[in-house]
């Protein structure tokens, strides 16, 4: 057959790509190459290089007289002619072989060697308390879905075949004009109604029974979502490939979006958790003690130091007692308490006496009786809301600018005629 003998070369390569040993039965090989293909096809972010290197070993290992070639003479052998070749596969075509087109990538016939359309992914919100973000959980959610029918495998008809739509001429689309008036008229592109859009039509008698022709199916589907500690809100869970699948088309995602919900007692900031506490005055000067609990249901005693006083408005900071880190639970943020200090109304005089007697003196006053005798007395009242009393005064004046000049000769008159213009 040959004038000399083939060289050896490299008969080792392809059965380290797809991570088998020399011995393996033709069962082995597919599972390997299945397992890989997957990991590595181009439509789910995977090398396309080593995507083709797969199909390129598949394509060799599991034809045995190829396979007798590789293993005798090595890669170089095939290259030169031995066995059909080896290296103008397309993977593509390969991987169709075992997914179906609706995968992605090639199938083919016309579509040999084109990438296939990436369906659109399917976004679900999913609402998570403080709680489950802090200890973690799982949720069950029941979705319906489109999957191909198993009877026509997404053709749609019992032999398979199908034919160009008449109505829009296979482009699954139709233009129509509506005539606007005198010399004008308006041009529409919209998805044809006879093939919904597809472009192909079935003759009645071939139509799938599974599916009556609509290539697709409804199927309920219950996914369990992991929500992990420390989780933030808006962060994605992704389930690759579960989202509605199609003909021709790569099968999108399931994404599930956290939803934080408000908390009663606990406000979140990143790995941070905040707490509102309010204290007396008498607790604020001579201490307080508080049980917290927290979101896990411990109890924590918290409590100030002796002779420590509290200012109003002032914060407090536990490390170790925030949220959990995502993916590094052991680790925690801090939690800070926020202080606010509830003054009492008003004291009876033997009260402020007795207050007077052990707070720090009040201050002396620099001016003579005299001095003092010749200041006008005011008298204060209440602010409950100042900024409520900023906007009240503010209106209150726009409005009197508005009715003064309003009263200006011809002002009334002027702006009736620019709004007759």
């Amino acid at each position: 057959m040959f004038g000399r003998a083939p060289k050896k070369s490299d008969n080792t390569k392809y059965y380290e790509i797809l991570g088998v040993p020399k011995t393996a039965a033709p069962d082995e090989l597919k599972k390997a190459y299945r397992k890989a293909a997957i990991k590595n096809h181009p439509d789910k972010g995977g090398d396309p290089e080593k995507f083709k290197e797969l199909a390129q070993a598949y394509e060799v290992l599991s034809d045995p007289e190829k396979r007798e070639i590789y293993d005798q003479y090595g890669e170089d052998a095939l290259k030169e002619g031995m066995g059909g070749g080896g290296g103008g596969v397309d993977p593509f075509d390969i991987f169709s072989s075992f997914f179906g087109p609706s995968f992605g990538g090639g199938g083919g016939g016309s579509s040999r060697g084109r990438r296939q359309r990436r369906g659109e992914d399917v976004v679900h919100p999913l609402k998570a308390s403080l709680e489950d973000l802090y200890n973690g959980t799982s949720k069950k959610l029941s979705l319906s879905r489109s999957v191909l029918c198993s009877k026509c495998k997404g053709k749609g008809s019992k032999s398979g075949a199908s034919m160009r739509c008449p109505g829009c001429q296979g482009s699954g689309m139709k233009v129509t004009i509506r005539q606007l008036g005198p010399s004008m008229i308006q041009q529409m592109q919209q998805p044809c109604n006879e093939c919904r859009g597809t472009g192909e039509s079935i003759n009645d008698k071939d139509r799938c029974p599974g599916c009556k022709g609509e290539k697709v199916l409804q199927e309920k589907k219950v996914l369990e979502v992991h929500v992990e500690k420390g989780m933030q809100h808006n962060q994605k869970i992704t389930f690759p490939g579960e989202a509605d699948e199609a003909p021709d088309t790569v099968t999108g995602d399931i994404v599930f979006v956290v939803q934080q919900k408000e908390h009663p007692k606990f406000k979140r900031k990143g790995d941070d958790l905040f707490y509102e506490h309010t204290i007396s005055l008498t607790e604020a000067l001579c201490g307080f003690q508080l049980v917290l609990t927290h979101l896990d249901n411990r109890q924590l005693l918290i409590k100030s130091n002796p002779g420590e006083v509290v200012k109003p408005d002032s914060f407090k900071a536990i490390s170790d007692e925030g949220m959990p880190m995502y993916q590094r639970p052991f680790m925690k943020g801090k939690l800070y308490i926020h202080f606010t200090v509830d003054f009492p109304d008003s004291l009876a005089p033997d009260q402020c006496k007795a207050l007077e007697a052990v707070l720090p003196p009040k201050p002396v006053s620099k001016l003579t009786d005299m001095e003092l005798d010749e200041c006008e007395e005011t008298t204060m009242h209440d602010v409950n809301n100042i900024e409520e009393e900023m906007r009240r005064k503010a209106a209150h004046a726009a409005q009197e600018a508005y009715d003064e000049d309003d009263e200006m000769p011809g002002g009334g008159g002027q702006r009736v005629q620019c709004a007759q213009q």
